[in-house]
């Protein structure tokens, strides 16, 4: 039971890194920093959207909409926290 506890803990890990690469690319890109027009910026700015968008429009369909700020990633965020949270509090279950 403790490998299964540290696979889901890496899989949240993995999770939370994709969401804070998606969200500094998004400025980055906002802000001209990065250009779309680079191919590997656009590779990986598309892989973190095909992988990110199914998260995103579930949680973007109960979210009211704040004209124009995407508040899915800080919600997806908060609930990893909280996944995370209720992993390390029932940890004595997985050993």
């Amino acid at each position: 039971m403790t490998s299964l506890f540290q696979i889901l803990s890496l899989l949240l890990d993995i999770a939370w890194f994709f969401i804070v690469a998606h969200v500094i690319m998004s400025w980055l890109i906002s802000f001209q920093v990065l250009n779309l027009h680079q191919q590997f910026v656009a590779q990986v700015w598309n892989m973190l959207n095909r992988i990110l968008d199914p998260i995103y429009s579930r949680i973007r369909g109960f979210l009211p909409n704040m004209g124009g700020i995407d508040l899915a990633p800080l919600v997806a965020l908060v609930g990893i926290m909280v996944i995370r949270i209720v992993l390390n509090n029932n940890a004595a279950a997985f050993y």
